[in-house]
């Protein structure tokens, strides 16, 4: 099979297209193996972000820029936009490809020069390089590059040769480094390389392929969900996304922007349609339940809990729990990013402050993922709220709906002050004032003993007590 022996401007364009696609694919798989330097879970996050931004360079320009201007382009746009570690590794590939452009196409030599400049780069770039993260993936990339590119391979060759080298080097990083070695994983910065690379070859070998025949059946990959902010020619992108996949719906916000979400087998040809056509922002890629998956939630709901029996029943009906004080903000970043979901519903029960709410979500916007606060005064709302939880309705709908079940409780607390004769006396008396307004179940957390049939009996509604430590006083009360 014969394979380009250089990539102009247009195809290096397509091939930083058909990146974005890879690693937006791949993100949370990529999130997942983070484990060092840091537990951070943004790697895979990180890295498509910056070739995303990269993109968006290089989908400014106009006419048919050469590839010189392609590559500057993604080298500025990539380290303007790095986020992270990864991010910055990254934007200083894209560099070193950017300087070793200036003879002309891409080609074999382009790309083993590029590769070794890289390595100098990203050395320079990285204070302390550890052995046996992406630095490590990247040089062994390099070489094999520089030593195929030396017998007098081609382009396809050279590229296939460095894809090899790295996915060997990634296998072995966690023979190179403990903590990897420890949680089972290769390094995360390391794999984000690897795609990119197989990204490019995938470039190389598939301008033959779409110059041929059609795929065989069944030989086409995963259906993703592509979703973007457009501003332009909304009838002229249309036209040009109609035969790349299903399910297109173009939300305007006005004649000349809007919403677009389509499902395709070749995300990377509508990213490279959308960035031709106009600009292209808030890009979201996600694999469609029919296709192979990550493990990884797509939202996480946590809840401000006092430690103890009340933590438990929150963990039991689907939340992650989090205890009040000074760490309660990083303990909930620490608590979604853990988890790799890209959609938070926060349900603070009173337990934070407007400090604490702002910084939460200052915070969660700086790492992508969208927060929703349902707005639970009482740790008797919040469990009304989770109760009635839909996982699988969007977050507005299901934030709202848990919203209206929290504002629909009415609640009252009971000290041990108030009471002047049994617990159930007391509770029997306050829960009647609930009633008053209407009402057919009573969620009584309690750190004492309560009869509970006596209150059934005495109230004629159903009640429901479930032991609670921590509270701060002796009962809360919840009607609803």
């Amino acid at each position: 099979m014969s394979h380009p022996r250089e990539l102009n401007g247009s195809r290096l364009h397509d091939w930083a297209a058909r990146a974005v696609a890879e690693l937006s694919a791949r993100r949370a798989e990529i999130n997942a193996l983070n484990v060092f330097p840091v537990p951070d879970a943004d790697t895979g996050s990180n890295m498509a972000h910056t070739m995303e931004a990269a993109l968006a360079e290089s989908g400014r320009l106009a006419g048919e820029p050469s590839v010189g201007e392609v590559a500057r382009a993604l080298a500025v746009g990539s380290v303007r936009g790095a986020r992270g570690n990864s991010g910055l590794v990254l934007s200083q590939v894209l560099r070193a490809i950017a300087n070793s452009t200036n003879h002309g196409n891409v080609d074999g030599t382009c790309i083993a020069e590029s590769l070794t400049l890289a390595v100098q780069l990203v050395d320079r770039a990285i204070a302390e390089p550890v052995e046996g993260t992406v630095i490590t993936v990247l040089r062994a990339a390099a070489i094999a590059a520089e030593a195929a590119e030396a017998a007098g391979s081609d382009l396809h060759e050279v590229v296939s040769s460095a894809v090899d080298a790295a996915r060997t080097a990634l296998a072995n990083t966690p023979s190179q480094l403990d903590v990897l070695r420890e949680a089972g994983v290769v390094d995360a910065g390391g794999a984000g390389f690897v795609v990119l690379l197989e990204a490019l070859l995938a470039e190389i070998e598939g301008a033959a392929a779409a110059a041929s025949t059609a795929p065989e059946p069944g030989s086409v990959g995963p259906q993703l969900e592509v979703m973007f902010f457009f501003d332009g020619d909304l009838g002229t992108l249309e036209s040009a996304l109609a035969g790349l996949g299903d399910s297109l719906v173009i939300a305007r916000a006005e004649e000349t922007s809007g919403r677009v979400h389509i499902h395709s087998h070749t995300a990377g040809r509508v990213i490279e349609k959308a960035f031709a056509q106009g600009g292209v922002s808030d890009l979201r890629i996600e694999v469609l339940p029919d296709a192979p998956q990550v493990a990884t939630p797509r939202r996480v709901v946590v809840a401000v809990t006092p430690p103890g029996s009340v933590a438990d029943l929150y963990r039991e009906a689907g939340a992650v729990v989090v205890a009040p004080g000074e760490d309660v903000v990083s303990d909930i970043l620490s608590g979604v990013r853990n988890s790799s979901a890209q959609e938070l519903i926060l349900l603070p029960n009173g337990l934070l402050d407007h400090r604490q709410l702002v910084s939460v979500e200052r915070a969660t916007h700086a790492f992508e993922q969208s927060i929703t606060i349902v707005p639970t005064g009482r740790l008797v709302s919040g469990i009304a709220a989770l109760s009635v939880h839909d996982a699988q309705a969007p977050v507005g709908v299901a934030a709202y709906t848990m919203s209206e079940a929290a504002a629909s409780m009415r609640t009252a607390t009971l000290s041990a002050e108030d009471i002047t004769t049994t617990v159930e006396d007391a509770v029997e008396a306050a829960c009647r004032t609930l009633l008053a307004e209407g009402g057919e179940h009573v969620i009584l957390l309690t750190g004492t003993q309560v009869d509970v049939e006596k209150l059934d009996e005495a109230l004629r509604v159903d009640v429901m007590a479930y032991p609670a430590d921590g509270l701060g006083h002796l009962v809360e009360i919840g009607v609803e």
